[in-house]
C-alpha cells in the first residue's frame, strides 16, 4: 500500500476555534491504497449551504469547472440518475459524466465518474459531508480506481490541481451565499 501524501494549502486561513484546528481552505490529498485517492477539505460554511452548492445545478455551474464556464447537460440527483458536465476553459473543452449510485441528502453521494480524456476508465467516488458543529463543514471524498495505473494516470493529468481550483471557486461562492 502506498502512503504517499500531499498537502495543498491556500493562503490566509481564518483563525482557529478552541475546539478544532482550522484547516479551512486546505485540501489534504492522500493515496491510502493502490486503488484510492482520498481528499479531505474543510469549508467555512454550514453543512446545509455546502450541500446546496454541491447539488444544485445552478450553483454547481459556478464552481465545479475550476470557475470556468460549465455546461450542465444532465444532473438527475437520485439513485440511477445520470450526470454530465462539459467545462469550457482557455485550455480546451473537457467532458465528465457518471451515474448516481447513492444519494443520502446532506450526508453522502456515491457516483461513478468518467472523464472524456480517460475513455473507458470508470471511477467510483464517495463524498461525505460532516457538520463540524462550529459553522464549518468537512467533505471527505474517496475515489476508487480499477487499477493503480488508472489512479496514477488521473493524478498525472492534474486532478489535484483542478480539484483545488474548483474548491477555491466553491469557497468564493459559499462566501456570497
Amino acid at each position: 500500500m502506498s502512503t504517499a501524501a500531499k498537502q495543498t494549502t491556500k493562503p490566509a486561513p481564518k483563525p482557529a476555534t478552541a475546539k478544532s484546528p482550522d484547516t479551512s481552505g486546505t485540501s489534504v490529498v492522500t493515496t491510502p491504497s493502490d486503488l484510492e485517492i482520498r481528499c479531505e477539505r474543510i469549508f467555512d460554511a454550514p453543512k446545509d449551504k455546502v450541500w446546496r452548492a454541491y447539488t444544485d445545478p445552478k450553483l454547481i455551474a459556478q464552481w465545479w469547472g475550476r470557475g470556468n464556464k460549465l455546461e450542465i447537460q444532465a444532473h438527475e440527483l437520485k439513485r440511477g440518475g445520470r450526470w454530465r458536465f462539459v467545462e469550457h476553459g482557455d485550455d480546451g473543452e473537457f467532458g465528465f459524466e457518471g451515474e448516481f449510485r447513492e444519494v443520502t441528502p446532506k450526508d453522502r453521494i456515491v457516483q461513478t465518474f468518467g472523464w472524456d480524456g480517460m475513455q473507458g476508465k470508470i471511477i467510483v467516488e464517495t463524498a461525505e459531508f460532516h457538520d463540524l458543529r462550529d459553522g464549518r463543514t468537512k467533505i471527505v471524498s474517496t475515489s476508487v480506481f480499477a487499477s493503480r495505473e488508472d489512479r496514477d494516470s488521473m493524478l498525472s493529468y492534474g486532478m489535484e490541481k483542478g480539484m483545488n481550483e474548483s474548491f477555491a471557486a466553491l469557497d468564493r461562492l459559499l462566501g456570497t451565499m
